[in-house]
């Protein structure tokens, strides 16, 4: 169960990050505005669109199979947690009790970012990856006859 469960999520946050990837391909003017807004117009220019919509897909795309996990897991995490840093309001006070302009429609920013996380710390139990099938897999008849041997002492 707890494999499925895993597969489940990784393909949710995965077409997450392709979804945002090709919306900034698709939609460059409301992205543009949507990085005026949240992110300081750190990535207005269409160029850096584009550039970001490509790798957010292909991180996406990566995250979707499981392949280089090692290292395609972190940046999903520092690309949700800037995502979160964003609408960071709207995480303390969701109904805008206290703070202006804040959205309840952005407090999912914070399980996004928190199953991200759950993705690394169970990285090894995520066994329907392409990653998985690498590793687990012996190479040959000689390996694994060593891999079921008692450890030597030494």
């Amino acid at each position: 169960m707890k494999a499925l469960t895993l597969l489940f999520l990784r393909i949710s946050l995965a077409g997450l990050m392709v979804f945002w990837g090709a919306n900034k391909l698709l939609n460059t003017e409301g992205s543009a505005a949507i990085s005026e807004k949240y992110y300081l117009s750190f990535m207005s220019a269409e160029g850096l669109l584009t550039f970001f919509g490509v790798v957010q897909i292909v991180i996406g795309a990566l995250i979707l199979v499981g392949f280089l996990r090692r290292w395609v897991l972190p940046l999903q995490v520092v690309i949700n947690g800037a995502s979160l840093v964003a609408v960071f309001p709207s995480i303390i006070d969701p109904l805008g009790w206290y703070l202006e302009g804040t959205n309840l429609l952005f407090y999912p920013s914070l399980i996004i970012f928190a199953s991200s996380l759950l993705l690394i710390a169970f990285q090894r139990e995520d066994a329907f990856s392409i990653d998985a099938s690498i590793v687990n897999k012996p190479k040959t008849w000689k390996a694994r006859q060593m891999c079921s041997r008692a450890p030597h002492p030494h």
